[in-house]
């Protein structure tokens, strides 16, 4: 049968200070509906998006071990033993593998797609369609891998990218010809010009399986690992095992342990084209986007501006009031404890400057 896997164990710290350690980024109401309605976090997103394609007893969440109640209280249609906790973060190898171990424990001939809580994708009727022909795709090819791409709109060097190759049987999906790291933006244009060229999306569709396969073959370490977990009985006795064992797990990708070998091999990997509108929700500009326009800033909370445009503005306090005047293209944040200004133009220096706030202050405005 067919599941899905909701990776959502980031901490988002690019949208710090609004995403924090103890609540991050796929857990904040920041998103609104396409139709003008109320906001709901990406992770309802992500889940609301599989639910047009699988029932959701066949709707999985990867999370860190801290935000389990969250996620379940986030998710009242997620089944608890679809919650699938990380002790600590091990990177994606990792995080996919036990989730893999544990679908293929539940269903031994699972197809398993594995989203991200990060993106928002619009219309949803794309994205069931192209989904629904990647899980189709192994239906000839059931060692194959088959990523999402996203059909580009803009020579984007923020992305990676992946080259179409012949066509794998499936209308909309080919088999990948070649993986491109980002871009220069000379190289960037070149590829939209192509037409050949999709953003890979770092969303997949395999069976469980294969992943363990793979993972048994190239990064055995974590593969006989995740097989001490699963030997324990599920339950505390399992937990135990899985809080002594993961920690010590080697840290790396998931492409990096499964998707570039595998793409040695012609015709191992596949892509499905996905036309759509995407976001993927990783900085202040990203979440700009998802943001209400007034008098040329992108607001969310209290704000009033005089003379300023250009400007990201956010505020979680309902009785706190934002106010500019003259100022131009800046990210202004304000939380109960915390407000953070920068130029747009350095917003991905967040990251740096939380580690800044860090060494000064300790955890306590992490």
């Amino acid at each position: 049968m067919r599941h899905a896997v909701i990776m959502a164990g980031g901490s988002g710290t690019r949208l710090w200070p609004l995403s924090r350690a103890a609540r991050p980024k796929q857990l904040l109401d920041v998103v609104g509906d396409a139709d003008g309605g109320g906001a709901h976090s990406l992770l309802a997103e992500a889940f609301a998006r599989l639910e047009t394609v699988l029932p959701a007893e066949r709707i999985w969440v990867c999370t860190a071990a801290r935000y389990g109640a969250q996620v379940q209280a986030a998710l009242p249609r997620l089944r608890p033993d679809r919650l699938v906790l990380e002790p600590v973060a091990r990177d994606t190898a990792n995080a996919v593998g036990l989730a893999a171990a544990l679908v293929a424990e539940a269903d031994p001939d699972a197809e398993l797609a594995v989203v991200s809580a990060d993106h928002v994708i619009r219309p949803v009727e794309r994205f069931a369609a192209a989904l629904g022909a990647a899980y189709d795709a192994l239906a000839g090819r059931p060692r194959a891998l088959v990523t999402l791409g996203m059909r580009p709109t803009a020579p984007a060097t923020g992305f990676g990218y992946v080259r179409r190759g012949a066509p794998a049987g499936v209308p909309g999906v080919a088999e990948a010809a070649a993986f491109k790291e980002k871009p220069d933006r000379a190289t960037a244009e070149a590829y939209l010009a192509s037409g050949e060229y999709l953003w890979n999306s770092g969303m997949f569709v395999w069976r469980a399986r294969t992943v363990l396969e793979a993972l048994a073959e190239h990064l055995p370490a974590t593969a006989g690992g995740l097989a001490q977990v699963l030997a324990a009985p599920a339950g505390p006795a399992r937990d135990a095992v899985l809080a002594e064992v993961f920690p010590t797990l080697p840290k790396t990708s998931v492409d990096y342990a499964v998707l570039e070998p595998a793409a040695t091999e012609p015709g191992r990997v596949l892509v499905a084209d996905l036309d759509a509108e995407w976001l993927d929700v990783g900085s202040w500009p990203a979440l700009a986007q998802t943001l209400a326009g007034q008098d040329g800033n992108a607001v969310a909370g209290l704000a009033v501006t005089l003379d300023s445009a250009g400007n990201i503005v956010f505020s979680d306090d309902p009785g706190h009031v934002v106010a500019l005047v003259g100022v131009r293209d800046s990210v202004v944040v304000a939380t109960a404890d915390v407000t953070m200004v920068c130029p747009v133009g350095d917003a991905e220096r967040v990251k740096q400057l939380l580690a800044a706030v860090e060494e000064r202050f300790g955890a306590r405005y992490s």
